[in-house]
């Protein structure tokens, strides 16, 4: 417990105005996702719109990542490399992941978008994705343990007979990129570290059609795709714990993922 930091206000304040903005270049770069577009273009304007808003991209040079956003279609369960050859076409669905820096401080969030005719499979899986993850901010409460979060997303999923990634997994975060507490999408009911006010992390459940497994582009290092090349999604937020609850730092209200 002593690893996950308690932000103090002024913290919470900071992390909250970059979340906010991290939300909002989703939402500003929603006008721009549509059929025949590549994600280079993409990655290049939410780059702009950061830089634009006073943040620069916490991905840009991560570890070595080359770019400024993940952008991750159809199989691609997270960490995709956005780049020009690949364009957007009719039935894609595609996460767009971003994490701001602003002022120092961390926001990190991600959405789903649809292309045109997408399958009805698809689209389901998509909107449960989204339920998956407001499931486990429901869980977000003083007191309550970190497991709880996984568990109502992983009992959802696999009634619904997903796969529920384990490799990836939500994170702490707002003072660094990546701290502690590891936010798990399936584990076992009240396990782990207990949550406590002025606990910040992401919630991000990577749920696919088929199993669960990852496997990582042998070229460019990054690249998770699902084992069995059927689809996945996730939908991710930036959450307070609260002193009665949760607040969620990265939502900025709808938008539409269907395009």
């Amino acid at each position: 417990m002593d690893e996950i930091i308690i932000k103090t206000a002024e913290q919470i304040e900071g992390i909250r105005k970059s979340s906010q903005l991290a939300g909002n270049t989703l939402k500003f770069i929603s006008d721009y996702v549509k059929e025949g577009v590549n994600t280079l273009y993409l990655d290049n304007l939410i780059e702009e719109y950061m830089r634009d808003n006073g943040a620069i991209p916490a991905t840009l040079g991560y570890h070595g990542y080359p770019k400024s956003s993940c952008i991750s279609l159809n199989e691609v369960i997270c960490h995709g490399i956005p780049d020009a050859k690949t364009i957007l076409k009719n039935g894609d669905i595609l996460n767009i992941d971003v994490t701001t820096i602003l002022d120092g401080y961390f926001g990190d969030t991600s959405t789903m978008f649809t292309i045109g005719d997408v399958s009805d499979q698809a689209a389901k899986l998509v909107e449960d994705t989204e339920h998956a993850l407001y499931l486990g901010i429901e869980q977000v409460k003083p007191d309550n343990y970190f497991g709880n979060i996984g568990f109502a997303i992983g009992r959802f999923a696999k009634a619904k007979k997903y796969g529920v990634v384990y490799e990836f997994c939500g994170h702490g975060v707002g003072i660094e990129f990546h701290e502690e507490p590891q936010v798990e999408h399936i584990s076992h009911r009240n396990s782990g570290d207990i949550m406590k006010p002025g606990m910040i992390f992401t919630i991000e459940p990577m749920i696919n059609l088929g199993k669960a497994r990852a496997v990582i582009d042998k070229k460019d290092g990054w690249t998770a795709r699902t084992i069995d090349k059927k689809i996945s999604a996730q939908f991710e937020h930036t959450i307070l714990v609260t002193k009665d609850g949760y607040e969620i730092l990265s939502d900025v209200g709808e938008y539409d993922i269907f395009r």
